[in-house]
């Protein structure tokens, strides 16, 4: 049984965004009684790690530096990982009884970053973890190694009998997958949420790992879909006419959303 502790990483002593702060209330709302442990510099020796992740935390790419970390850090002392603009909707008890449990970031890719969970010493992690052994970060030409954990991770998934059809399945060696729905709602493409009963997360996509252009979309996105929900409303409840007055004040109340 997967033991109640959240994991999560912050480093590079920088101040946490309002956004963490939010998530990481969530989980002790939702979560009671879980033990929540913040990994960094003062507890994490990058030094011990693999070329990989020393050279991505000598460049700063925190990012990157957790993809390999909460595999380490779950393997070894078993528990939950969230990445820290993940948000708890409801009491996560149910996913406890899983070997390891991960989620569907689309129907063809697994991301961890989303959240996972697995016992100590369970043998997915391990072979997540041996994918990074021997590559380096940084390249001799001085470009980064930016493959994204859900590209570099499913390979290994695929080896297990993952399908890539977006369904619910249960691998060998019981490693859950859970559908996109439960741990990731967001559809980014259409910029709206697609939440049901059985969704107990939010990932809402800091993109701390894309360049600024990419942060600034998927922002971007997620106002829109704010400002078209608070549209809606007000034409269901106004009227046409006075809605689309309103509509021109939405900036001005966004950030009360």
């Amino acid at each position: 049984m997967i033991p109640k502790t959240i994991h999560y990483c912050w480093f590079g002593h920088n101040p946490k965004p309002k956004l963490a702060k939010k998530c990481i209330r969530s989980w002790k709302r939702f979560c009671p009684g879980y033990k929540i442990i913040e990994w960094n510099e003062d507890n994490y020796d990058i030094s011990s790690a693999p070329l990989y992740v020393r050279q991505a935390y000598e460049a700063k790419n925190w990012a990157f530096v957790s993809d390999y970390l909460r595999l380490d850090i779950v393997w070894r002392h078993g528990g939950l990982y969230l990445d820290t603009d993940v948000e708890i909707l409801q009491n996560i008890d149910k996913f406890l009884i899983n070997k390891s449990f991960f989620g569907l970031e689309s129907d063809k890719f697994v991301n961890t970053g989303l959240g996972f969970g697995a016992e100590k010493g369970t043998p997915i992690l391990a072979e997540l973890m041996q994918d990074y052994q021997g590559i380096p970060f940084l390249f001799p030409d001085g470009s980064y190694d930016k493959t994204t954990c859900p590209v570099r991770n499913t390979e290994i998934f695929l080896k297990h009998g993952f399908v890539q059809d977006g369904s619910e399945q249960m691998l060998d060696g019981g490693i859950h997958i859970y559908p996109k729905r439960v741990f990731n709602p967001w559809n980014l493409a259409l910029s709206r949420f697609e939440k049901t009963a059985d969704t107990v997360s939010i990932h809402w996509y800091a993109g701390s790992w894309c360049p600024e252009s990419g942060q600034n979309y998927i922002q971007k996105a997620l106002v829109r879909q704010r400002k078209a929900s608070l549209k809606r409303a007000c034409r269901a409840v106004l009227g046409k006419r006075l809605s689309s007055v309103l509509g021109r004040g939405v900036r001005n109340v966004r950030r009360h959303l």
